[in-house]
C-alpha cells in the first residue's frame, strides 16, 4: 500500500474574495485594478453565481428611468452583447471567466470549495480550501477578506451573524412577521424551454411527483423560467441542501408534465431545452456590520452619509412555503427607487477585516427581501473591492475606512462610474479650468458637471454629430496624463432581446442573460446612443499648430473609455466619428485628468 498525504499549498495575497458570483466577481475585479493582489476562490466550474448557465437567473436590479447599474457589472454586460449577442449561455460563462483571467493583479481558483476560516484576535488570518479537480489544498493568507459566497461560509471566523426573519417589533417593521422565526425564502430550480416546429412527446420519469390539473394553483407559461417551482424556506437551505435539490427535480418534471401534457395548446410546439441540477439560493445567513439595514431605512430612501451602493427592487418576501403554498408564491411591496445602501452595511462588527457582499450583507429579512437581487449585490461587490485596495494603500480596516476615508471611497466609485444616488462626481481642476468649445450645439458645460447619466427625465448628456469635435484648450501647456470619456449606454432602454429588427413584448431585459432559451433569430444590439468610432487628437503648439491624432478606436463598445496622453499640450479634442446607430452621439463626460 502507498499512502501519499495531500501537499498544502500556501498562498498569500492582500485580498482574498470567496465566492465568484456577481458581487464576488466585481469586488475582485475593482480591488485588483486598484493595486491589491487578489484571489478569488469559488466553489464551482463556472462563475455568475446564480446568473450562471448552471442556474440562469437573470440579472435583476432597480428599476425606472435611468436607473441601470453601471460600473464593472456594465462593463461585462456589454462586452457579452459585443461577443455573445445570440445570449448563449455557454459563451456567457466563458466570458465572465476570461473578464476575471485577463485582470492584471488577478488570481481565480475555480473549483475550490473553502472548508476552513483561521481566526486570530479577531482578524481571519486565512482560509483553506480543497480544489477538487487538482486534488489540491491551499491556505490562503490575506489582509482583508470578503464573503460573497451568498452561503456566508467565513462565519466560522465567529463573525455575528443573523438567520430567519425577525419580528415586526424588532425594528418597527411593518411587513416582518408578528412572531420571529427561523424560516426563510427558499430555492428554486429554473426551466428553460424553446419554441420548435414540431410536436415531441413527453413522458414523466416515474419518480417525478404528478400533478392533477384540478386544483393546481399556480399559473404556468411555457415561456416563463418558472421561478415559482421554489422549495425549502421551512428547512436549512443550506444544510438540508441536497435534500432540497432532490425535491426541485421531482417538482420541476412534474411541472412541466402538466405543462405539456394537460395544457397542450400552450406547449404543442414548445420543447423542454433544460432543466437546472443546480438550485438557485435566495436565503439563508446574513452577517452583522457596524450597520444593519431595515425597512424603514428603505422607505426613506437610505440618504445615508456613507452610501456607496443602490437598489430599488421591491421587497420581494417569498413563502417559506413556496411551491406548497397555496396563496401568492411572493409579497412585493415598492421601494423608493433608488434607495442607498450604507458601507457600514457590508462589513463586520466583530471581524475586523472582513468585507460582505450580495443576499448575506447586514440586514433584517425584510430589507433582504430587496437588496437580495444580483445588479445590486455586484455594486455593493464593486464598493467592497475598492474599499479594501484602499484599505491596503493607507492601512486600514474596514471600519477606519469609513471612519477616515468614506469621502474618498465615494470619489474613487464615481470615477469608476459607479452611481451614487445624490452625489455627484467631482471634476479635475485641469478638467475645470480648461476652454470648452465644440462645434455642435447644445450645452457643452454638460460635459463636466460631474453627473454621468440622465436623472430621471433631466437630459445630462451633450448631443454631437458624428464627425463634430469637442475640445479643451489651455492659455499655456499644460500635462495630460489621460482623457477620460463617458459615453452613453441608454441606462433605461431595453435591448434585448431583437427578432428581425423588431422587440417583442415579451421584453423585460436590460442587457442581461435570458430568463428563457433564446430563440432562432434572435440577436442582441449594442445601444444605438453609444459611440462606436472616436479619435483624440492633441495640439501641443499655439492655436495654429497641427492637430496630433494619438488615439482611434473603431469598434468601442465601451461606456468609460480612458486614453492615455502623457505629455503637456495646450489643446485636445474629442471627435465622435460613427454610433451604433443613433443620429447623435450621446456622451456624458469628457474630463481631463
Amino acid at each position: 500500500m502507498i499512502t501519499k498525504e495531500v501537499t498544502v499549498h500556501k498562498l498569500e495575497y492582500d485580498f482574498c474574495v470567496v465566492g465568484g458570483g456577481m458581487a464576488g466577481i466585481c469586488a475582485a475585479v475593482a480591488a485588483a485594478r486598484h493595486g491589491a493582489k487578489t484571489v478569488l476562490v469559488q466553489d464551482r466550474p463556472v462563475l455568475g453565481g446564480n446568473a450562471s448557465s448552471e442556474i440562469r437567473m437573470w440579472i435583476c436590479g432597480a428599476g425606472g428611468k435611468n436607473l441601470k447599474e453601471t460600473g464593472i457589472l456594465e462593463e461585462i454586460q456589454l462586452e457579452n452583447i459585443r461577443y455573445n449577442p445570440a445570449m448563449q449561455y455557454n459563451v456567457w460563462d466563458h466570458l465572465l471567466m476570461n473578464f476575471v483571467q485577463r485582470q492584471e493583479n488577478l488570481k481565480l481558483l475555480l473549483n475550490c470549495s473553502c472548508d476552513g476560516v483561521i481566526t486570530e484576535n479577531d482578524r481571519i488570518t486565512a482560509v483553506t480550501a480543497w480544489q477538487l479537480t487538482t486534488q489540491k489544498r491551499f491556505e490562503i493568507k490575506a489582509k482583508y477578506f470578503a464573503d460573497c459566497s451568498g452561503d456566508s461560509i467565513l462565519r466560522f471566523s465567529g463573525a455575528e451573524y443573523r438567520t430567519g426573519r425577525e419580528c415586526k417589533e424588532e425594528f418597527d417593521e411593518s411587513y416582518a412577521q408578528d412572531v420571529e422565526d427561523k424560516k426563510t425564502m427558499g430555492n428554486s430550480i429554473l426551466i428553460q424551454t424553446k419554441e420548435v416546429n414540431y410536436n415531441r412527446p413527453f413522458e414523466m420519469p416515474p419518480w417525478a411527483h404528478k400533478f392533477e390539473e384540478k386544483g393546481f394553483h399556480r399559473a404556468i407559461n411555457v415561456r416563463d423560467n418558472f421561478w415559482w417551482m421554489e422549495y425549502g424556506g421551512e428547512l436549512d437551505t443550506i444544510g438540508d441542501a441536497e435534500e432540497i435539490r432532490d425535491e426541485l427535480i421531482r417538482i420541476a418534471y412534474g411541472v412541466w408534465n402538466l405543462a405539456k401534457n394537460s395544457r397542450k395548446k400552450y406547449a404543442e410546439n414548445v420543447d423542454l431545452e433544460w432543466i437546472g441540477a443546480l438550485p438557485g439560493k435566495r436565503e439563508n445567513i446574513r452577517y452583522v456590520g457596524d450597520h444593519i439595514l431595515v425597512q424603514k431605512d428603505i422607505e426613506a430612501q437610505g440618504k445615508f452619509d456613507d452610501i456607496v451602493a443602490y437598489g430599488g427592487w421591491p421587497f420581494d418576501d417569498h413563502s417559506p412555503k413556496a411551491f406548497y403554498d397555496k396563496g401568492a408564491p411572493t409579497t412585493f411591496h415598492n421601494t423608493p427607487n433608488p434607495f442607498g445602501i450604507p458601507f457600514r452595511a457590508l462589513y463586520s462588527k466583530n471581524i475586523e477585516n472582513l468585507y460582505f457582499a450580495g443576499r448575506n450583507i447586514s440586514c433584517s429579512h425584510i430589507a433582504m427581501s430587496t437588496t437580495r437581487v444580483m445588479a445590486t449585490c455586484a455594486i455593493e461587490g464593486q464598493a467592497i473591492g475598492t474599499a479594501a485596495a484602499m484599505g491596503i494603500k493607507y492601512d486600514l480596516s474596514p471600519r477606519g475606512i469609513y471612519e477616515q476615508k468614506i469621502a474618498e471611497l465615494q470619489e474613487t466609485l464615481m470615477n469608476d462610474d459607479c452611481y451614487i444616488p445624490w452625489h455627484n462626481r467631482t471634476i479635475s481642476e485641469l478638467t475645470a479650468k480648461a476652454h470648452l468649445q465644440a462645434e455642435s450645439e447644445g450645452n457643452v458645460e454638460l460635459l463636466r458637471n460631474g453627473i454621468d447619466r440622465n436623472i430621471k427625465d433631466d437630459i445630462q448628456y451633450f448631443a454631437a454629430t458624428p464627425g463634430s469635435y469637442i475640445e479643451y484648450h489651455f492659455d499655456k501647456p499644460e500635462k495630460v496624463n489621460e482623457v477620460h470619456i463617458v459615453f452613453d449606454t441608454n441606462l433605461t432602454h431595453k435591448h434585448w432581446p431583437v427578432l428581425d429588427g423588431r422587440i417583442p413584448s415579451l421584453n423585460t431585459g436590460i442587457r442581461r442573460m435570458p430568463c428563457h432559451y433564446p430563440e432562432k433569430g434572435y440577436f442582441n444590439e449594442l445601444p444605438e446612443e453609444l459611440v462606436k468610432e472616436f479619435a483624440i487628437e492633441i495640439q501641443t503648439g499655439g492655436p495654429d499648430s497641427p492637430w496630433q491624432e494619438i488615439a482611434y478606436e473603431e469598434d468601442n463598445f465601451k461606456r468609460v473609455v480612458r486614453i492615455p496622453v502623457g505629455q503637456k499640450v495646450t489643446a485636445v479634442r474629442l471627435i465622435p466619428e460613427v454610433t451604433w446607430g443613433a443620429e447623435k452621439a450621446h456622451i456624458f463626460a469628457f474630463d481631463l485628468n
